[in-house]
């Protein structure tokens, strides 16, 4: 089957599921804190592997201005199909691999089950990226996978708990659940899951009087 293909089949198989845990424990967040300010400007947000959007419709929904970024045109054409889409909506979309993306300053990165996908080499540069655009009192939200998941050495980005603590670096961690389970993927495969779910508040910039 091909990559295209398999993408098809898992878009379809997660059709209409809501959003994330993560990204909602963020906004949630967020709202406690006043934003997105009533009549304010919308705080940005980067939704990377958006997928056909079951994120991005929470934000947008929540008055966030989104860019919304997946490797495959088909995420991006269901996306901006989907009927649910708000009318007045503060929308860009990106066909882009995390590889070449250049992050710009934000307020959110939203990385829902996608980071792991990363080439592992090319990981530490990215993360670099990402969290040098969240703004001082952003945040990340999504998932990375620990070295217990049937997918480690598949050529996917793995981190031990060691690893997670040191990309932690710099953030106020307001969630980080670490979790081992057998079940199954969207398709219905059996299978071992190992999963870190994170929610980081980036830390304000010293400053010395």
């Amino acid at each position: 089957m091909s990559d295209e293909a398999r993408w098809g089949r898992y878009y379809d198989a997660v059709t209409d599921r809501p959003p994330r845990p993560t990204l909602l424990h963020a906004l949630d967040r967020f709202a406690l804190e006043g934003i997105p300010a009533k009549g304010g400007p919308p705080p940005f947000a980067l939704d990377l592997g958006c997928g056909d959007g079951r994120d991005t419709l929470e934000l947008l929904r929540r008055g966030w201005r989104v860019l919304a970024l997946d490797a495959t045109a088909e995420a991006i054409e269901r996306l901006l199909a989907r009927p649910d889409l708000p009318e007045k909506r503060l929308l860009e979309t990106r066909i882009e691999r995390f590889e070449d993306f250049l992050p710009p300053a934000c307020d959110l990165v939203n990385a829902s089950f996608s980071l792991p996908l990363c080439v592992p080499a090319d990981f530490p540069a990215l993360w670099a990226r990402l969290t040098a655009a969240i703004r001082p009192g952003g945040r990340f939200a999504g998932q990375l996978y620990g070295p217990q998941d049937d997918w480690a050495g598949r050529g996917i980005t793995i981190h031990d708990r060691a690893a997670i603590d040191s990309l932690c670096a710099g953030f106020s961690v307001e969630k980080l659940d670490e979790t081992i389970e057998d079940g199954v993927t969207a398709l219905g495969k059996p299978k071992r899951w190992h999963i870190f779910h994170l929610v980081l508040a980036k830390q304000p910039a010293c400053t010395f009087n």
